[in-house]
């Protein structure tokens, strides 16, 4: 049986996790768009730094989180002096930082869904006389549609097992940042901590299978469309 402060382990990082997707959601979709749809000058550059987090050791970001979000940063500075918004040590910072540890992954999801819209399908909607926008909330959605769920998923469980980047930007906080990886391994250091680490652990595998049969299933199903 998991013990109150377990749950309210498992309850914070789900909330960390589900503030991370709906904040990274339109930019990863809008970055997504704009790989699979546009053609611009230093689209190879975006490309790269989009999936930067995936190869950059997690920590390596934390601790560029930590330069431009922190209280003295040239993003956070700001924002703690003009608006008096802090993320150090918040748990709205861990979510910022699953947030950029999911978003590589839910750009090459929806990228991939975007482009296998195929384009014939909206030509013929534009010749009947459809607007953009029309042809866009009709057809080119609804076919994306799986793909971008999937990506979405696959984001989700990437920020549920986040740890590198949020302990480094926002520290090991009871209650506050202490999610599930984290307080596996806060009692990783404690004698007789198994049990807990046993617990939490299996909730960990249980969550991410979940997350990634289901986008595993959403995949499938944009495959047959």
């Amino acid at each position: 049986m998991l013990s109150p402060a377990e749950w309210g382990i498992i309850a914070l990082s789900l909330k960390i996790s589900a503030v991370a997707i709906v904040l990274m959601l339109p930019v990863a979709f809008g970055l997504a768009w704009l790989l699979a749809r546009t053609r611009i000058p230093g689209k190879l550059l975006i490309d790269a730094l989009v999936h930067l987090p995936l190869v950059l050791p997690p920590v390596v970001t934390g601790w560029l989180l930590l330069l431009a979000f922190g209280n003295n940063g040239w993003i956070g500075g700001p924002l703690a002096r003009w608006l008096g918004v802090s993320l150090m040590f918040r748990w709205t910072g861990a979510a910022l930082a699953a947030a950029i540890m999911a978003l590589p992954l839910m750009v090459r999801a929806m990228r991939i869904s975007i482009e296998n819209v195929d384009r014939r399908l909206e030509g013929a909607a534009r010749t009947l006389g459809a607007s953009r926008a029309y042809t866009f909330w009709t057809i080119t959605l609804p076919l994306a549609m799986p793909g971008l769920l999937a990506g979405t998923v696959l984001g989700f469980a990437r920020s549920l097992g986040e740890f590198g980047a949020t302990i480094t930007f926002v520290s090991n906080i009871p209650g506050e940042t202490r999610t599930i990886p984290l307080a596996i391994y806060s009692a990783l250091q404690l004698p007789g901590g198994e049990n807990a680490v046993t617990r939490l652990a299996l909730i960990a595998v249980a969550l991410s299978l979940v997350a990634l049969a289901l986008s595993e299933w959403l995949t499938r199903s944009a495959r047959r469309q």
